[in-house]
């Protein structure tokens, strides 16, 4: 059986539109998981985390820098055949001050993680789904400034310059998908539908 890695953050693990860290949505909802439902002979091994960035580490939650404990996480995993990464938006709060810019920075450092193991055209590199306007608002998510939505949003060109550069597939996740209007960051059940639905579609031939 093939093994494919989906590294994350929130998105990636499944949490409910404003349930801040509490609650995820189920097998057969979340996007990973359905998924896995497409395929007979291939595992998707989830490995979402809530708060997690590329190369940030966030005194408040221990453990979210991406490239920290990525490569802990592919030996254990190990061996993949591909992966999908989809990092970023946290990487946008208030707390990092990060461009866009340092932001692609630190996603192609987790690249330099995962092609000490995957060829870069098994690796599928997403950029995240666009932050909604009021997601800085304190009833949503007052990690989050005026400006992290505009961060969020120049996130697409950047790493679609990086995969062109390195030769990785990739996936602008906010063509398809937007955040819900309750908490203008996570997917909502439709979301994760239409995500499972054109990740499998870009993963054609990777693990064919």
């Amino acid at each position: 059986m093939k093994q494919i890695l989906a590294f994350g953050d929130s998105n990636t693990w499944g949490l409910v539109p404003g349930s801040k860290t509490r609650e995820r949505y189920p097998w057969g909802v979340r996007w990973t998981s359905l998924l896995q439902e497409k395929y007979e002979d291939v595992r998707v091994a989830e490995e979402g985390l809530c708060g997690r960035t590329t190369v940030f580490e966030d005194e408040l939650r221990p453990g979210r820098k991406g490239s920290g404990s990525l490569e802990p996480l592919i030996e254990s995993q190990y061996p993949i055949d591909g992966a999908i990464l989809m990092l970023g938006t946290n990487d946008c709060k208030t707390y990092y001050h990060a461009s866009s810019y340092v932001i692609g920075k630190g996603i192609e450092r987790c690249l330099d993680i995962l092609e000490k193991y995957v060829a870069p055209e098994n690796i599928l590199l997403v950029s995240p789904i666009h932050l909604g306007d009021d997601v800085w608002k304190p009833e949503k998510d007052p990690e989050f400034g005026a400006r992290s939505v505009e961060t969020s949003r120049e996130l697409k060109k950047v790493y679609r310059d990086i995969a062109r550069k390195r030769g990785t597939r990739f996936l602008a996740a906010s063509d398809y998908v937007k955040p819900s209007s309750v908490d203008d960051e996570h997917m909502d059940e439709a979301g994760h539908r239409a995500f499972a639905e054109v990740v499998y579609r870009k993963l054609e031939n990777v693990i064919s």
